[in-house]
């Protein structure tokens, strides 16, 4: 380009940060604004399993594979899989020496991810509100609480409810129909031996009728759980959320019927049950081309949590960055970026449907059978209705 254009990045999630990384490894600087207040000020979230032909592409072209090998637990790549009466029918293990999709706790990769940039890249607490193409060429970048900045290319990596979509998009996340309440476990070798059992090294889920049940291990003895089912997006009604006690009753009685074993999973739970009804955009998601704006990651394709979510933003934040870094003008690179991104995006979304219709149908039906990778990894807290930035 004849000159360094100015880019900012809206969201410091996996993808904005890689690809805020590739960017300043080809020498373009690049600001990311993130509404967080610091790096600590929030969990993170679950383990990522990060597969060999997306994300760990991506961690590649950043130069951070082998940094990232260093984190991961290859042991969590194994998945338990029970029936309602927690009869294991299922079990995949992954054979020794196979690193095809490791497990990374998300809070270790940001870190990760975090270290790797020019200090200041991130500007904390800088929520944005909006932007705004300009006549003459440009984007003019609405912050909340801070003056307006102008740039050449706005990237919105802010997550499912993006304020950047807006600028080229109508649409607008929907429920699907199916909730998940995470529950939490703390040293859980000691404290809960039972759910240690259930879960293993890796994953663990019990499935029937629209119900399930999904254990995943994290780093230092951290399990975290999901209750997962079908229903109106308000069953909680005339419940206080913050009674721990009286959400334990009503989700009990959902799952009335099944072993005691993982009915545990609904009473020992150490601390509130979080409330994450899950949305997705609609398929096929696209946009006529804005220039200097262009979204990547859960703003572009938020779909169900089959594994794939924040893998496809770790390939789109670095595919992105490359194109910009290869090519002459924005334009060029948005073209070849978007090109191949919007229909891989959809051909996963379909995919990851089908692969929800599997885990959670809307029948009443036992049917053991499950899919091959399916555990959480991004949804919307009730609590925070601008997740992402």
């Amino acid at each position: 380009m004849s000159t360094t254009p100015r880019i900012a990045i809206t969201g410091a999630g996996p993808g904005g940060l890689v690809c805020a990384r590739v960017l300043q490894q080809h020498g373009l600087p690049v600001t990311v604004f993130e509404r967080e207040a610091g790096p600590n000020s929030r969990a993170q979230g679950g383990s990522l399993d990060i597969h060999e032909d997306t994300g760990q592409v991506a961690l590649r072209a950043a130069g951070l594979f082998d940094r990232f090998l260093a984190l991961s637990r290859p042991e969590g790549q194994q998945w338990r899989m029970y029936d309602r009466h927690a009869t294991l029918v299922r079990h995949d293990r992954a054979d020794e020496g196979d690193m095809s999709r490791p497990e990374i706790d998300r809070g270790r990769l940001r870190t990760l991810l975090l270290d790797s940039l020019a200090p200041g890249t991130v500007r904390w607490g800088h929520p944005v509100e909006a932007v705004t193409p300009l006549p003459g060429g440009g984007v003019r970048l609405h912050h909340r609480d801070h003056a307006d900045e102008d740039f050449d290319l706005v990237v919105g990596a802010d997550g499912a409810w993006s304020r950047v979509r807006p600028a080229l998009s109508d649409a607008q996340p929907h429920y699907t129909g199916i909730t998940m309440v995470e529950v939490h476990f703390d040293d859980v070798d000691r404290r809960h031996p039972g759910i240690a059992e259930l879960v293993g090294a890796g994953t663990m889920s019990a499935k029937a009728g629209g119900r399930s049940l999904v254990l995943q291990r994290n780093s230092n003895g951290h399990v975290r759980g999901y209750i997962m089912f079908r229903g109106p997006e308000d069953w909680h009604a005339g419940l206080d959320l913050a009674d721990t006690a009286s959400v334990r009753a009503r989700l009990l009685d959902r799952y009335r019927g099944w072993d005691e074993s993982l009915l545990d999973i609904l009473r020992e739970n150490e601390g509130e049950f979080l409330n994450r009804p899950m949305f997705v955009l609609p398929v096929p998601h696209s946009w006529q081309r804005v220039p200097g704006i262009t979204l990547l990651g859960d703003a572009a394709h938020l779909m169900p949590p089959a594994g794939v979510g924040a893998n496809l933003a770790l390939l789109d934040g670095a595919e992105l960055a490359q194109a910009v870094s290869s090519h002459s003008t924005l334009d060029e690179a948005l073209d070849a970026y978007e090109s191949v991104m919007l229909p891989r995006a959809h051909d996963n979304a379909k995919a990851t449907q089908q692969m929800l219709a599997t885990l959670m149908p809307d029948t009443d039906s036992d049917d053991a059978r499950f899919p091959d990778s399916l555990w959480p990894d991004h949804t919307r807290p009730d609590s925070d209705p601008a997740s992402g930035n």
